[in-house]
């Protein structure tokens, strides 16, 4: 079993995939977009954090944020996301015993991805990568085309243009080399 070992940096920079249990043709979490808006927005107001780039994805989030000042437990933060959301919605969803024993709903994974920002080159490139995600996943041809995203407040902010990483029809998007 893989020994996984987490850094935790007080006011640290992050970099976060969390993905729903069932993949595959899930499109739980547009579906119940307001839902989880609000439920970050509860949980930012009691276990405070900055939002640097955030985009949903059907089965998937992708986000970077920072801890407050002698704060490193973004565990508590995504366990009260996942459960906040879990309990928001109705209790449909298939699972399995291990997860019926434990009192667990079966729309998250357990585990979730997480890195560590280490400076300003590797901020930009993680923030490119979430914005390009629906994209990447051909659920739009353009990253301006994506409800579901921090691009829109940073376009208005002046970080990215409203036409960044051009179209996937192309053949080749603009961020790639």
């Amino acid at each position: 079993m893989p020994d996984y070992q987490r850094l935790w940096v007080p006011s640290g920079t992050y970099f976060f995939t969390v993905n729903l249990l069932q993949r595959k043709q899930n499109d739980l979490l547009i579906q119940n977009i307001n839902i989880l808006r609000e439920v970050v927005a509860r949980v930012r107001e009691s276990h405070p954090f900055r939002i640097y780039g955030w985009v949903v994805l059907p089965d998937h989030i992708h986000c970077i944020i920072s801890l407050p000042k002698d704060d490193c437990d973004f565990a508590l933060r995504w366990r009260l996301i996942k459960s906040g959301f879990s309990k928001a919605i109705p209790d449909i969803e298939w699972r399995s015993i291990s997860r019926k024993k434990r009192g667990e709903r079966g729309i998250w994974q357990r585990r979730y991805w997480e890195h560590l920002i280490r400076d300003d080159e590797d901020f930009a490139a993680h923030m490119d990568y979430i914005h390009i995600n629906p994209v990447k996943h051909g659920l739009v041809d353009r990253v301006a085309d994506w409800p579901y995203s921090t691009f829109h407040r940073l376009v208005e902010q002046g970080v990215y243009d409203k036409n960044w990483a051009g179209s996937s029809k192309t053949g080749k998007l603009a961020y790639e080399d």
